[in-house]
């Protein structure tokens, strides 16, 4: 079956790779990512990779760290590389060809962002893993997804969340609550629903960036959402 989209931007939550563990990295989640995308690889399609770093270190509130934001920003960015590695190392291990990019030079173990590279990477057949956020303080990794996806022209901002969509309410916590099947980008904003921080969100609405938000722990549903099934919540 051929895939609905040919270039995806993958936006991925630090605390997805912690799996059942408090913290830290869980190798059966990277194992279980890594076949997923391999899968969807082999199928054609350009995948770029956005993940959090949550797992290893959350900007915490100044007043209870005594860290100033700025400070804590760059400390997150540097967990997303950790993360970005490890992915790389788990995609490595199934046979996928890729390259870690960082906003924060890093040489020795990442090239730096360019724009132009990235996209040749995802032509030849690589993914390509963004690390280091935008490189900006201020600025969360949701809207290093955007402002990636938006840069290398993909089609689709897939964001791998542990629920299989957006509901009417937290899930979790709500049992009545229901899940769209799709929803515009207006929706989003007045029904008050949390997808992304606003500026992420607000930068793909302005670009006409679809996003589809689906279950990433579930083996499969990648390979589903690529060709166009009806898994996961579309907002356009």
């Amino acid at each position: 079956m051929l895939p609905t989209y040919k270039r995806i931007l993958l936006k991925l939550s630090g605390e997805s790779l912690m799996g059942d563990k408090n913290f830290g990295l869980d190798s059966n989640v990277i194992s279980q990512y890594a076949k997923d995308i391999k899968q969807v690889t082999d199928l054609g399609v350009q995948v770029a990779i956005v993940i959090g770093g949550g797992n290893i270190y959350r900007g915490m509130n100044e007043a209870e760290t005594g860290i100033e934001r700025a400070q804590g920003d760059y400390m997150g960015m540097l967990a997303t590389v950790i993360n970005g590695m490890a992915l790389q190392a788990g995609l490595e291990k199934v046979g996928v060809y890729t390259r870690l990019q960082s906003a924060i030079k890093m040489e020795q173990i990442a090239e730096p962002y360019i724009r132009r590279r990235a996209i040749r990477h995802l032509e030849k057949g690589r993914v390509v893993i963004f690390g280091a956020g935008t490189g900006n303080p201020y600025f969360t990794t949701d809207t290093a997804g955007s402002l990636r996806a938006i840069e290398i022209k993909a089609d689709v901002i897939l964001k791998g969340t542990r629920v299989d969509g957006i509901y009417t309410a937290d899930p979790e916590k709500d049992p009545t609550a229901t899940r769209f099947e799709r929803i515009s980008f207006g929706e989003v904003i007045t029904k008050n629903l949390k997808v992304m921080d606003m500026t992420a969100f607000t930068l793909c609405q302005e670009n006409n960036l679809p996003i589809i938000v689906f279950d990433m722990n579930t083996p499969g549903t990648l390979m589903q959402v690529v060709q166009g099934a009806d898994v996961g919540t579309l907002v356009s």
